[in-house]
């Protein structure tokens, strides 16, 4: 019996219920799907983690397997997927924190005290409202721009105008923050 029918059989028997199959196809599979993750992921810690989310996703879907198809495709197809989607919250993750990082960067860039730096309310009083709404909704409430959009009675397209906007003034009155400051003494 070749490799391929033999993984084939193992997961046979795993959908019926030998658990002891699952075992013999992780040491058969696991170091192949790892070489797979390893080659295209920056650390072996992402492999792992990339590894393990696969054997439970295949664990958790392991009945729409069809048997007498090949296996080794259908664990790849579902490694594939993990891959992508792990980078796609990657992504997502690094996005936020990008933008929680320019808001942070706002707020600590603002002239005038430091209780005042803190106080949301002085630090959107620049804003108009519309704008100063649309930044409460998304970074104290944590909508998305849809939620935001729906609650507003707004399109998409205008929260994320609103949001440019207002990040747009918050930015130019820290530019122009302490030019105001040292020219204001001047005859």
């Amino acid at each position: 019996m070749d490799s391929g029918s033999n993984l084939d059989t193992l997961m046979a028997r795993y959908q019926a219920g030998d658990f002891a199959a699952v075992t013999a196809l992780v040491e058969c599979v696991g170091p192949q799907l790892h070489r797979f993750f390893r080659a295209q992921s920056a650390s072996r810690s992402d492999a792992d983690d990339l590894l393990q989310e696969t054997w439970l996703r295949i664990h958790r879907v392991r009945h729409t397997y069809r048997l007498g198809e090949p296996v080794l495709p259908w664990f790849y197809a579902i490694a594939r997927r993990v891959r992508i989607d792990h980078y796609r919250k990657a992504g997502r993750t690094t996005a936020r924190e990008r933008r929680l990082e320019e808001v942070s960067d706002v707020a600590a860039m603002l002239p005038g005290d430091e209780a005042q730096a803190d106080d949301l309310e002085t630090l959107l009083a620049p804003l108009s409202e519309s704008q100063r709404e649309v930044i409460r909704m998304m970074k104290v409430a944590g909508m998305s721009l849809e939620e935001v959009a729906r609650a507003t009675s707004s399109s998409v397209g205008s929260v994320k105008q609103k949001v440019h906007r207002a990040y747009r003034n918050l930015r130019d009155r820290i530019a122009m923050g302490p030019k105001k400051e040292s020219s204001g003494g001047l005859p």
